[in-house]
């Protein structure tokens, strides 16, 4: 027999027997590739900005909305059967109400930090929305929603919508006088559709309004069904982030080709892990000093009251804007009444969301880009975006101060007609105005920056001429900002080809592609955005102030121009 040498047993090193952490971690990567796997994503490089903690926001306060939310349906009834409240709210004691609105204040008050629970999930929803809408302005503004993370932009959208649809739901929830305004409002709202509004109200309430299933219908929505396919999106939309890594900034040493930043572990699981939890406490801080929702003092629902001042939570505030505002237009048609003071906002409602997030397809088709954009751009690099960005903001705003119009009304002692008509004027002339002036802003800016590549900064000195005259000395930019200022890309309007083909015949064109070469010439023309210095610019303007041998050595140390312009 020959001796052989036998290899150490598994889980087994040269310092002895293995523990029990390392039997348990070689029979996972035995299975999956733990270890593997880890090698490989654990050090993943990613770019680091501050603007990236506004999606960490939502993420983290989705987070609190889960844990919360969990809590809540332990104690929460969705029942609408009536009963008598008999409780530790004196105001109430004796007063007929839903289970759904009494389990709601023995939550606030008989449950030990109910109250607080319920507030850090109602304020936990509010901020969620507002980092999700900050965080997808960002991405607008930056161009980031370029290829190849036009799919991922389409999921930070539906998190949007579902997410607004999710929180009011959960406000009406509680069947007080406010939410039930609020369900008021939507019943409306679904009657106003034409023909077949009264039967989908029929479905959705179980027969007449209010019906008796409303509520637990409402709780399986709001807690199975939506949340189920937002943490789907959740889940695919940090999927494809850690795929495509988030769009890094200009600078030297980037481009489309590399990432410069820091490793996912240990830098970024640490940073997130802190991030968490101060998310965390300033939500918990909010909902312990910041009253939000105090149903008690509204009281249960009933059909025929309403509440005074009664106003959505603030991301549904521009769809009450639009009824607000809209006059009371009705006409029958086909023997069948078309209240179109509420079925018009109800289509301009998806719509004002359509225009934002569809835009990414548009400015696609203008360009005809096809390749991958891993940089981010600045604001003033695309004048035509950033504007239409800013005029959909103004219009968001101005129909939030339509939906609040009473409250303009009472606390700034101002006309509630005076507020209504200038919302309306404005629902067609802000959006203009502001297009307009970012426009010329960004533009202003573009030529400011084109001025500093070819006559350097200001300093501030003033000199004297030989001959006399007075100017201010400017300092050549180094080459990191030359870069910086230079590294963009500008899309070139699209042409129509030539109107014969090479052998003389007439070639076609379709109204689309007439279409599509103005609105390119509008969007990336001169009138849409100004031409950066050129090599030869850049050169000539250099030897104007240096002498005629400082061009060719600026631009042997200039390339960045001429190869991307």
């Amino acid at each position: 027999m020959t001796n052989t040498q036998q290899a150490p047993a598994a889980g087994r090193g040269p310092a002895g027997p293995a523990s029990r952490g390392e039997r348990l971690a070689n029979w996972a990567d035995g299975r999956v590739g733990l270890f593997s796997l880890a090698k490989a994503n654990l050090r993943k490089i990613f770019p680091d900005h501050w603007s990236f903690m506004l999606g960490e926001v939502a993420l983290y306060s989705f987070l609190i909305i889960i844990l919360t939310g969990v809590f809540l349906t332990f104690f929460f009834k969705p029942g609408m059967d009536e009963v008598v409240y008999h409780g530790r709210y004196t105001p109430l004691n004796g007063i007929l109400m839903s289970q759904a609105y009494k389990s709601t204040l023995d939550i606030s008050f008989d449950v030990r930090g109910g109250l607080l629970i319920r507030q850090l999930h109602h304020w936990a929803a509010l901020v969620f929305i507002m980092a999700m809408l900050v965080h997808m302005m960002r991405v607008f503004f930056t161009g980031a929603f370029r290829k190849p993370r036009e799919l991922n932009w389409l999921f930070g959208a539906g998190l949007l919508i579902l997410g607004m649809f999710d929180g009011f739901m959960g406000y009406s929830l509680p069947d007080d006088l406010l939410s039930g305004t609020g369900i008021r409002f939507m019943e409306g709202a679904i009657l106003s559709v034409p023909i077949v509004g009264t039967y989908l109200v029929f479905f959705l309430f179980g027969g007449e309004y209010p019906g008796s299933i409303w509520i637990p219908r409402l709780f399986t929505v709001h807690v199975l069904l939506i949340p189920g396919i937002m943490v789907a999106l959740l889940a695919l939309h940090l999927l494809l982030v850690f795929y495509h890594k988030h769009t890094q900034g200009y600078g030297p040493g980037r481009s489309n080709r590399n990432v410069v930043g820091m490793p996912l572990m240990p830098v970024y699981m640490a940073k997130a892990g802190g991030f968490f939890f101060l998310v965390g406490g300033i939500l918990a801080i909010f909902s312990a000093i910041a009253q939000i929702n105090p149903i008690w003092a509204y009281g249960p629902y009933r059909p025929d009251q309403v509440t005074t001042d009664a106003q959505p939570d603030w991301y549904m505030g521009y769809s009450e804007g639009l009824i607000r505002v809209m006059p009371g237009w009705e006409i029958n048609f086909l023997g069948h009444t078309l209240v179109l003071g509420v079925f018009i906002p109800l289509l301009v409602f998806p719509a004002i969301l359509l225009a934002l997030w569809l835009y990414p397809f548009f400015e696609a088709w203008l360009t005809g880009d096809k390749g991958e954009h891993h940089i981010a751009e600045r604001p003033r690099n695309n004048p035509m975006r950033t504007a239409f960005g800013a005029a959909w903001v103004a219009e968001y705003l101005l129909l939030l101060v339509g939906g609040g119009n009473d409250l303009f009304a009472t606390r700034f002692h101002l006309s509630i007609n005076a507020i209504t008509w200038t919302v309306r004027v404005g629902f067609f002339v802000l959006p203009v105005l502001v297009f307009v002036a970012t426009k010329r802003i960004c533009m202003g800016l573009q030529r400011r920056d084109r001025d500093k590549i070819l006559h350097g900064r200001e300093t501030g000195v003033i000199t004297r001429a030989p001959h006399g005259e007075y100017f201010e000395i400017h300092e050549p930019l180094v080459q990191a900002d030359l870069y910086s200022l230079t590294a963009h890309d500008q899309p070139r309007p699209a042409e129509l080809p030539p109107a014969t083909d090479e052998h003389g015949t007439r070639r076609p064109t379709t109204w689309t592609e007439r279409v599509r070469t103005r609105l390119a010439a509008a969007w990336f023309g001169p009138g849409g955005q100004v031409p950066k210095p050129t090599p030869d610019e850049y050169r000539h303007a250099v030897e104007a102030h240096h002498g005629p041998g400082a061009g060719h050595h600026a631009h042997t140390e200039q390339p960045v121009g001429e190869a991307r312009h």
